[in-house]
């Protein structure tokens, strides 16, 4: 009986190890499928940023074709919500714009609001420049941000409305680049990309090289292969009579990612949507790893949402991860210099990347860095897994709310409605 346990015990250990070993090449052969992966992934993207460049040499062409009495007038849209980093160096900035005849509306939901402070102080040092300041109450719409383009709009004289966030900075040459597509009746709408701009801090700064090449890799991948069918929030131009085609700013009330929305619905109502050729800066305030954590997981969220098999698919496009593994596998399993092959692969693409895209494109220093966009796709390859546990929910502004499977928003129940964001 004793010698019979004993073979027992043996068979068991041969299985167990047996069975490991299986597993352990199973995560090696995922390791080497999603390298590849990111590395077409990688062509695609060079791919996209060569066609980026076409576009803007075409772009820049039609705009220096254009002279200054043909341009039509503008009105910018800028929602405002406390007193974030930098606003005033933001709002300034729209003040020096290099275009014959625009006006500048903000809104916020109360008198109160900090910003309104800052934003009548630049306003009076400019006073050719025409203004207009909305306070539009409590939003009684889920998106508040929709709910302020709305009540701008209404007062709006002009046919060309330029949406922006508060936390962007334009140089002079903002409308000079961005309005001229949309004088083709067919261009509906315009967008652009952006460069995170760091206003102090470590994980802020790993937040802004995620938008300077991870968001810009995926736009102009996905430019390349079906052509602009969303917008991006810092800054959408939209032509009026497109706009009102679609219901205006009131159909994206109930939306999370109306910037997402307004592009799509745009797109299928026969309008073209541009990607422009102007690079505009997103500043990112000073934040706390589990601020970045929140903000990422929330729009990884709303993407899910919006984009559910684009999203699900992002997950073959992050190269760190599967280095990592691939190495750990490897060595595991006896094949060191596979493992080494694997890793200095995956580091490779995200630096490759991260000079084509983020230096190429949006001309972001930081993007120069040998360590910073690969720490950077960890901490994507952590929020995209993260964005599939638990119930689709985020909080914004303090205000906690339902995401449901279509993109829309709702409040949780009992909870106060909020406030104009950004």
């Amino acid at each position: 009986m004793p010698i019979h346990r004993g073979r027992h015990v043996v068979s068991a250990r041969a299985q167990w190890g047996l069975s490991s070993v299986v597993v352990v090449y199973i995560l090696l052969a995922l390791a080497v499928a999603g390298t590849l992966s990111c590395w077409v992934f990688l062509a695609l993207s060079i791919a996209g940023a060569a066609k980026f460049h076409r576009d803007a040499k075409a772009q820049c062409r039609q705009a220096q074709s254009i002279p200054n009495d043909s341009l039509p007038p503008v009105s910018l849209l800028k929602p405002v919500h406390g007193l974030e980093s930098r606003l005033r160096e933001n709002i300034d900035s729209f003040f020096h714009l290099d275009y014959p005849k625009y006006e500048i509306i903000f809104a916020a939901d109360l008198e109160d609001n900090a910003a309104l402070a800052v934003v009548r102080e630049i306003c009076a040092r400019y006073p050719h420049i025409p203004t207009q300041i909305v306070v539009t109450g409590r939003p009684p719409w889920p998106n508040p941000p929709a709910y302020a383009f709305f009540r701008m709009a209404e007062h709006a004289e002009n046919n060309i409305l330029v949406t922006s966030d508060s936390d962007v900075l334009v140089a002079p040459s903002y409308l000079r680049e961005v309005v001229p597509p949309l004088l083709d009746s067919k261009n509906g709408m315009l967008t652009c990309v952006y460069r995170g701009k760091n206003a102090g801090g470590f994980w802020s700064g790993v937040h802004a090289i995620g938008m300077s090449v991870e968001m810009t890799a995926g736009v102009v991948t996905a430019n390349l292969l079906e052509g602009m069918k969303f917008g991006l929030g810092p800054t959408i131009v939209v032509r009026r009579d497109a706009l009102d085609k679609i219901g205006g700013f009131a159909v994206l009330a109930d939306y999370f990612a109306n910037d997402f929305v307004i592009g799509n619905m745009i797109e299928k109502n026969d309008y073209n949507v541009v990607l422009s050729r102007h690079i505009i800066d997103h500043v990112v305030s000073p934040l706390t790893f589990r601020r970045v954590w929140e903000h990422e997981i929330r729009w990884a969220r709303s993407t899910r949402a919006s984009r559910p098999w684009g999203h699900l698919f992002s997950g073959l496009i992050y190269a760190m991860p599967y280095g990592i593994l691939g190495f750990a596998a490897a060595a595991i399993l006896g094949y060191p210099w596979l493992g080494i092959a694997l890793l200095v692969a995956a580091i490779a693409n995200r630096v490759i990347e991260s000079w084509v895209i983020g230096w190429g494109i949006t001309r972001d220093k930081a993007a120069r860095s040998l360590w910073r966009y690969p720490l950077r796709d960890l901490l994507g390859f952590f929020v995209w897994c993260a964005s599939y546990l638990g119930r689709p929910r985020t909080v914004w502004r303090n205000i906690p709310y339902d995401l449901t499977a279509d993109g829309r928003i709702a409040l949780r129940d009992g909870q106060p409605q909020g406030q104009t964001s950004k």
